[in-house]
């Protein structure tokens, strides 16, 4: 018996291109096997079969436009077939995340109370997108709490868990390390005591991702250079990828997995073309300390700096960075590449400012919170903001525009056992001096706890880096792109002035200003850090 396997629901696109046919006439497959890659002008999703069997003919090419009910191909029934599902309820894999058929497996007969089945999503991560999912903490058949975690995310700024909304039975697994999800993504099938059933088919789903037993689906260049077809069909990467390599001119066939079952990762790509279209390890075994790497573009890079063998000179140990530690450099090693940076440095005399806070500390105390001299740092940046909306801006990606906001969100650099962060105070200019002390002390904690949420830690305008607790007199913080400026702080000191011809002793805080010298000029840059000195010489100055 033949089945025809046509474009499911793929949204509002129409006309869309196919980008890859990813089986072969012969070819056996499985439900949720890809057939086919389409790629609109905002999105390539990989269109799954929802029928096994044998291919009997391929319907399209590459290059073809299809829409929903588009013919892809025409099946035979096989000893392997699986059980069909209807068309209606297939769900096509956008922006490479493995998420398959959101029909689920029937909940009767399992041993959780009765309950059942519900779809676990990807909650609200702030302004993240297409994050990558660098590991699941989670088997199918584990018993998970309430706020347990169960998958840990990565961007280019943060790390995050996400934790489960409920407690249950994980039945089955949607979604893989090295995917890529946003907000709404399905993550898993949770059977919960008092769910309610998801909407499936009466039959289980196989999970060809995570059962061992299924093969990696068939793919065939899209490329008619690609040498080796063989070879192409067991790279394993996801549109996103597929999609990266041709726009970089690379060949996956010769590109080494370091994710799940072999997968292609992003750094992976990135490597590939960093290293002169050599995998890693082989790119660096032939490199010397100071060889030119190539980047992705072709043209020369900076040069790799590589570690000799250590242990020739005595005892060592390899320790991991941790995930927060490899974030930080990632982010802040680009932001130095791209970034043209400049420190400005002055002081602020903050006597009064103190003696104004000594008055009030006692009365933030009894209400369960320090009021630390961070919270008129907060809105001294404010004010700065305000009167110099270049600090409040940040550069368009083609380099010809500046985005001005008119919100003030300031991000304070948090100290951590597991590295540094930096949670966003939101509208700073709005809230009043007790509610930032409260809120600073609440964000602290959750920083250190390791709680915070991706919501935690985006939207900032301005970053903050005080190193007031630990000593110093003074360092060149690195702005925080796509921020274009960064205020550093070390320990005030004790210090003797002459003020109205008298010698007497002032207190003074030494300000650190770094920018972006593409957006800001020294001119512009000396004006912020002086108002900042003069907001902060006197806290009436704080209300003008």
């Amino acid at each position: 018996m033949s089945k025809e396997m046509l474009v499911p629901d793929i949204g509002d696109f129409s006309e869309v291109d196919v980008i890859e046919v990813l089986v072969n006439v012969g070819d056996t497959i499985s439900i949720d096997d890809e057939l086919i890659t389409l790629e609109s002008d905002k999105a390539s999703m990989d269109i799954p079969a929802t029928a096994g069997g044998v291919v009997k003919e391929i319907k399209v090419a590459v290059g073809d436009k299809v829409a929903e009910g588009s013919l892809i191909l025409i099946l035979e029934d096989s000893d392997e077939s699986s059980v069909n599902v209807a068309v209606d309820n297939a769900q096509p894999k956008v922006g490479g995340g493995s998420a398959a058929s959101s029909a689920a497996p029937s909940a009767g007969g399992s041993g959780y109370g009765g309950g059942g089945l519900e779809e676990i999503l990807v909650p609200d991560i702030g302004d993240f997108d297409s994050v990558d999912v660098i590991e699941v903490l989670v088997a199918e058949g584990d018993t998970v709490q309430e706020e347990d975690s169960l998958i840990t995310l990565e961007s280019d700024k943060a790390s995050m868990d996400i934790p489960a909304p409920k407690a249950g039975v994980v039945k089955q697994l949607k979604i893989a390390v090295g995917d890529k999800v946003s907000q709404g993504s399905l993550i898993m099938l949770l059977e919960t005591k008092g769910g309610t059933k998801a909407a499936a088919d009466s039959n289980p789903v196989p999970d060809v991702s995570s059962s061992g037993a299924a093969k990696a689906p068939a793919r065939v260049p899209a490329a008619s250079n690609v040498k080796d077809s063989e070879a192409f069909r067991r790279a394993h990467a996801s549109p996103s990828i597929r999609r990266k390599a041709r726009e970089q001119g690379v060949d996956l066939t010769q590109v080494t997995g370091t994710g799940r079952q072999g997968r292609i990762t992003e750094d992976d790509l990135n490597s590939f073309s960093a290293n002169g279209g050599q995998p890693a390890a082989a790119a660096a075994s032939s490199s010397s300390s100071t060889a030119p790497t190539k980047a992705a573009g072709g043209e020369m890079g900076i040069p790799l700096i590589t570690q000799p063998d250590w242990s020739k000179f005595g005892e060592i140990e390899t320790v991991p960075m941790s995930r927060i530690g490899k974030l930080s450099a990632k982010h802040l090693h680009k932001a130095w590449l791209n970034v043209p940076q400049v420190t400005h440095f002055d002081e602020a005399d903050i006597t009064e400012l103190e003696a104004y806070r000594g008055t009030i500390k006692g009365k933030a105390k009894e209400m369960g919170f320090n009021f630390t001299p961070l919270v008129f740092m907060l809105k001294a940046v404010a004010s700065g903001l305000k009167e110099f909306p270049k600090f409040n801006s940040a550069m368009d990606d083609a380099g010809e525009n500046l985005i001005m906001r008119k919100f003030y969100n300031i991000g304070v650099a948090v100290d951590t056992p597991d590295g540094l962060v930096v949670p966003v105070i939101k509208d700073v200019d709005r809230k009043g001096m007790f509610e930032l002390a409260r809120e600073l002390g609440e964000i602290s904690v959750k920083a250190r706890d390791g709680k915070l949420k991706a919501a935690d830690m985006s939207g900032g305008c301005f970053s903050i880096s005080s190193l007031g607790g630990i000593g110093g007199t003074n360092f060149t913080p690195i702005v925080n792109a796509p921020e274009v400026a960064i205020l550093g702080i070390t320990r005030s000191q004790e210090r003797l002035v002459r003020k109205d011809g008298e010698i007497v002793d002032r207190l003074i805080q030494p300000l650190a200003v770094s920018y972006d010298h593409r957006v800001i000029d020294g001119a512009y840059a000396a004006r912020f850090a002086s108002h900042l000195s003069f907001v902060l010489s006197d806290v009436r100055n704080l209300m003008l």
